[in-house]
């Protein structure tokens, strides 16, 4: 099977339905995904991944722009492939990503193609997304070699960022070592809890992850979560908020059933008022007032899992307000900014998989 590894001794969860791939059907935006997925097939996807952004940046080792492929754009466009039938252009395109990303236990966070330069690091949530895309793989086309994928896979990457269910954020394959912190949206509780019921060892472990991601809420006053918890320090990490990363911890709880009313009320607010800014600090104040289409495309899921169709649909329409019109633009079609020449993939891959919702 192209793409796939010889199955080593991991266990596959005996249970066929895990909800993967359940949707409320809500999304019915036929126009704006085509426009949005030629865009990406014709401006931002090549043979090894997808552009981070349609701008071909200068190179900084900080942080991936320009030209360079994430691990993170690959995950979103393989659930994108699953979750619209597209089963040849899945499998192709797996193969390429582990091309691209394998690190054989983990898959680099990020490539350089003007270096042919994998780095040292993952990043724990991206190599989640692309089991569970492997996983919502197997689930719809009933192909055992992909459940066995997706395990081994898992059991790969639990022996170094998920020791004994501490999870970090990253680890370094050079200095083999991972992060002393585990950002709490990191904690991809659905596909921890499905890949994690093969024994009553693992189940505890879940529940203790999930104790982990429930504790670190802030209060009632400002109903999100703290950004990441320290191994070595045995406590929660009080930075400000990303709030993309602040979405995806709303939205792993929404998925397991244990998200809180009050932080439902509270998003719907910033929904409402279009004022879900892109930083907070932790006593739910302002620090920055820029908008990103990705955190409402992430609240628009969290709605849906949620069951409510009115607001899921209110923050498609904030998604969809980033989305360029011009049809004698280069970028027609993309969830952008024409003036700044810029198109993150992270923005229009999120706004493309939350329409599937």
């Amino acid at each position: 099977m192209a793409g796939c590894v010889k199955q080593d001794t991991s266990s596959i969860p005996k249970q066929s339905n895990n909800n993967f791939t359940q949707r409320s059907n809500y999304g019915n935006y036929s126009e704006q995904q085509k426009k949005l997925v030629k865009f990406l097939n014709n401006k931002m996807l090549t043979n090894q991944g997808i552009y981070t952004n349609y701008s071909q940046q200068s190179y900084m080792a900080s942080e991936a722009r320009g030209h360079e492929l994430l691990s993170e754009s690959s995950g979103l466009w393989l659930q994108y492939l699953a979750y619209t039938h597209q089963y040849k252009k899945f499998r192709s395109f797996y193969k390429k990503t582990k091309q691209t990303f394998d690190q054989g236990d983990q898959f680099s966070y990020r490539y350089t193609p003007s270096k042919n330069e994998k780095f040292n690091v993952n990043a724990t949530l991206d190599d989640l997304r692309i089991i569970k895309a492997l996983q919502m793989y197997a689930d719809l086309t009933k192909t055992k070699a992909y459940s066995k994928e997706a395990a081994t896979r898992f059991s790969k990457l639990q022996k170094n960022t998920m020791s004994e269910g501490k999870i970090a954020s990253f680890y370094d394959v050079k200095s083999h070592k991972a992060s002393a912190d585990g950002s709490l949206a990191y904690y991809d509780l659905a596909t921890l809890k499905y890949f994690e019921s093969t024994s009553a060892k693992n189940k505890k472990m879940y529940r203790d992850q999930l104790s982990v991601v429930q504790s670190g809420f802030l209060g009632d006053a400002f109903p999100l979560y703290a950004p990441s918890y320290n191994w070595q320090a045995d406590s929660y990490v009080h930075g400000d908020l990303n709030t993309s990363e602040a979405m995806e911890t709303i939205l792993h709880l929404s998925e397991v059933g244990k998200v809180k009313q009050v932080t439902l009320n509270w998003l719907k607010r910033q929904v409402d008022e279009n004022t879900l800014y892109n930083t907070y600090s932790i006593n739910g104040s302002v620090i920055s007032k820029s908008h990103s289409a990705g955190s409402y495309a992430l609240a628009a899921e969290i709605f849906a899992v949620n069951k409510n169709k009115k607001m899921y649909h209110k923050a498609m329409k904030l998604v969809w307000k980033y989305q360029i019109q011009d049809k004698s633009s280069p970028m027609y079609g993309a969830i952008g900014i024409e003036r700044k020449n810029e198109a993150y993939s992270y923005n229009n891959l999120m706004a493309l998989v939350a329409a599937q919702y």
